[in-house]
Formats: structure tokens, sequence, C-alpha cells
């Protein structure tokens, strides 16, 4: 039976970054990588939160990408 690792963790913060021509809103993201796989989901959550607080733009979403690893 195959099995996925986690080898990688990115976190992603994505910003309001106004609005285009049109009336749609803009999005700017920012990456944080080399995230300890291990982190949970309350860690990542409280770290974006206190990045968000430095920022001038309002956080939109807060994205985890992890990258896995196949193997038999």
């Amino acid at each position: 039976m195959a099995q996925a690792v986690i080898k990688d963790t990115q976190l992603r913060l994505v910003f309001e970054a106004g609005v285009d021509d049109k009336g749609k809103m803009k999005y700017q993201n920012k990456n944080y990588n080399n995230i300890k796989p291990s982190a949970t989901t309350d860690q990542l959550y409280s770290v974006a939160g206190a990045i968000s607080d430095l920022q001038s733009r309002a956080l939109a979403d807060i994205e985890r990408n992890d990258k896995h690893l196949l193997s038999n």
C-alpha cells in the first residue's frame, strides 16, 4: 500500500490589494517557506494573525500548502 509523507510545508497569506477597473477585488499573496511540517493548524493560524497585524492590507485568506512524498 502506498504512503504519503509530508516533505515541505508553506504558509500563504492572501491580502486584499484593492479593486481593479471592473470593480473586482484584487489579491496579493505572501508566501512563507520552510515551515515545519509538524506545525499544527492552531500554531499556523496564530502566526498568520500576528503577521497580518503588521500589514497595512486586510487579510482575506490563510492557506497551508503541503508537498507530499509518495512511496511504497
